[in-house]
C-alpha cells in the first residue's frame, strides 16, 4: 500500500522527509522546534497544521512581541486579592495551539519568560487549559559554510529553552525538492489549496494517539536499550545529552513508532534521532556521520539477534572491568568473543588497549579453555609481550638522560606507583613504563591504575572457577 503523505494534502511539499516528526509531535503534543533559512514554508507548515485540525490558534513574531500581549492587561478582581488579566483576541489564555515565529530573535528576558510556556502550558504561574500544541520557528543561528547565508538578528537559543522542544527539526530548501516537488512549490495556486480530504490528519493522529498512549504503558524494552546505547555514545562524542533530554528520546522513539501503525523501522530510529537532538537551535550541530554512526551502534544493541547484538552491547560498554566481565562470562562463542576483543585493541585509545591486554591475557593463558578463541588470544598476547619486554628499553633510556631530562610522566606516575606494595605495585609499574617508553599521556594515573585493579578483581572469581572445573 503507498504511503499516505498529509503534508502533500494540504499543500505543503518538500518536507516527505520530515513528516513522521511532525505527525509525531502532534501525536505525543509535545513541544516543536522548526529551523529553516527564510522562505522554506516553516510559518505555513504550522499555521496550515492548525487550520486543518481546527485549532484556537495564536501566531506571536517574538521579535516584536511585548509580553503584556501574550498575557493581556493585568487588572485587579473585585476583591483586590489577586491580578487577573484582560483578555483580548491576542492573548494566549484561550488558545490551544501557539506559535512563537521567529524565537531566536527574541529578546533574553522574554526568552526566559517562556520556558514555563513551552514546557508546562503556564504563564505567570497559571495555567493555560486549552494549550496543547507549542510550537515554534527559527531562521539559522549561525552562517552557512559557503557564506551566502548570514541572519543578523538571529541569535542562538538559550540552551536551557532549546532542551524544553522535544523535537528539533531542520526543514528542507530548494536544493532538498525534487523537480516535481519545485514545480509544485513555484506554482502560485497551490499556497491556498483547500485540504485534500483521504484519511483526514485529525483520524489518523487519534490512531497513533491511541497507539502511543496504550505503548506508553508497557514500554517496549528495545526502545530503552536504543535510548540508553545512543545517549551515552553522544556523551561520549562530547554532545551532550541530559538525563531529560534521554528520557524525551525514549518517548519520541515510541511517537514514531506510534505514526508507523507499531512497526519498529530503523529509518524512523534514525530520525528521531536526529531531531531528538537540541544542539542546532544554538548552532552546534552534530556531524551527520557521527549521528549515522551512534544510531547503527543503539540499532544493532536494541534489536540485533543473538551473537550480533552480545557483540556490540559489550562494545558498547565503557568501562572496560565491566566489559571484561561480559566478555569472560557470558560471550556465545569463542568467535564473538574474539571479535570482542579485537575490535577493543582496535578501536579503544592505545593506554586503555594495553591495560585491556595485560589485564586479560595471562588470564586466558592460565585457564586454557575460555572464552575467546585462539586468533584474539594472540592479539592479546603481541600487545601483552610488548608491555612485559619494554624494561630493557627503559633501561637503554636511562642511560642516556639525566633526571632533569626524565619523561614529564615521570614524577607523576611515579607518586602514584608510591601509593601501592607487592604485586599491585608491579604490575602498575610495568603497565607505567610501557606508557612512558611510547610517549602515552595519561590525564589521570590514580584513575587509571584503579581501573586496571578492577578489571584484575573482575577476572579473579571467573579465573577460580575455571581452574577448579
Amino acid at each position: 500500500m503507498k504511503e499516505e503523505r498529509y503534508l502533500r494534502r494540504l499543500g505543503l511539499y518538500g518536507y516527505d522527509k520530515v513528516e513522521p516528526i511532525v505527525l509525531a509531535a502532534l501525536v505525543t503534543e509535545d513541544p516543536l522546534l522548526l529551523i529553516g533559512k527564510a522562505g522554506t514554508g516553516k510559518t505555513y507548515l504550522l499555521n496550515r497544521l492548525s487550520e486543518e485540525l481546527g485549532l484556537e490558534h495564536r501566531h506571536y513574531n517574538a521579535s516584536l512581541i511585548n509580553f503584556d500581549d501574550l498575557v493581556g492587561f493585568p487588572y485587579p478582581d473585585n476583591n483586590y486579592s489577586q491580578i487577573r488579566y484582560l483578555e483580548t483576541p491576542a492573548t494566549v489564555w484561550q488558545a490551544e495551539s501557539i506559535l512563537i515565529d521567529e524565537i531566536s530573535r527574541c529578546k533574553p528576558e522574554h526568552q526566559n519568560r517562556l520556558f514555563s510556556l513551552v514546557q508546562e502550558c503556564r504563564l505567570q504561574g497559571l495555567s493555560i487549559g486549552q494549550l496543547r500544541y507549542r510550537w515554534a520557528a527559527m531562521n539559522p543561528c549561525v552562517p552557512d559554510q559557503n557564506g551566502t547565508d548570514y541572519y543578523e538578528g538571529s541569535q542562538s537559543l538559550d540552551q536551557a529553552l532549546a532542551d524544553r522542544f522535544a523535537f528539533v527539526v531542520q526543514v528542507p530548501d530548494w536544493k532538498d525538492l525534487n523537480d516535481k516537488d519545485r514545480r509544485r512549490v513555484s506554482d502560485p495556486r497551490g499556497e491556498k489549496s483547500p485540504s485534500k480530504k483521504g484519511g483526514t490528519l485529525k483520524e489518523r493522529i487519534a490512531r497513533a494517539r491511541g497507539l502511543f498512549e496504550r505503548s506508553i504503558t508497557e514500554l517496549p524494552a528495545a526502545l530503552q536499550i536504543y535510548a540508553v546505547t545512543a545517549s551515552s555514545q553522544l556523551n561520549d562524542a562530547d554532545i551532550r545529552i541530559s538525563p531529560r533530554r534521554a528520557r524525551q528520546l525514549t518517548r519520541n522513539l515510541l511517537a514514531v513508532t506510534a505514526t508507523n501503525d507499531g512497526l519498529f523501522d530503523e529509518s524512523l530510529f534514525r530520525l528521531a534521532l536526529q531531531s531528538s537532538i537540541p544542539h542546532p537551535a544554538w548552532g552546534d550541530a552534530a556531524d551527520e556521520s557521527l549521528v549515522q554512526a551512534v544510531h547503527r551502534n543503539a540499532w544493532l544493541a536494541a534489536f540485533g539477534e543473538g551473537s550480533d547484538q552480545w557483540l556490540n552491547l559489550v562494545l558498547l560498554e565503557r568501562s572496560l572491568p565491566r566489559r571484561i566481565k561480559k566478555l569472560l562470562r557470558e560471550a556465545p562463542d569463542p568467535d564473538t568473543g574474539t571479535l570482542a576483543v579485537t575490535r577493543t585493541l582496535a578501536t579503544e585509545p592505545p593506554e586503555r588497549a594495553a591495560l585491556f591486554a595485560f589485564a586479560l591475557y595471562p588470564a586466558l593463558l592460565e585457564s586454557g579453555n575460555g572464552p575467546v578463541g585462539h586468533e584474539g588470544i594472540h592479539e592479546l598476547g603481541k600487545l601483552c609481550s610488548r608491555i612485559i619486554d619494554v624494561d630493557a628499553e627503559i633501561s637503554w633510556q636511562a642511560g642516556y638522560y639525566d633526571k632533569s631530562s626524565l619523561h614529564p610522566q615521570h614524577a607523576r606516575l611515579s607518586q602514584t606507583l608510591a601509593r601501592f606494595r607487592g604485586k599491585k605495585r608491579a604490575r602498575t609499574g610495568q603497565l607505567f613504563y610501557y606508557l612512558i617508553a611510547n610517549n602515552i599521556v595519561l590525564d589521570d594515573p590514580e584513575a587509571y591504575a584503579e581501573e586496571l585493579n578492577q578489571c584484575i578483581t573482575a577476572i579473579r572469581p571467573w579465573l577460580r572457577q575455571q581452574i577448579r572445573s
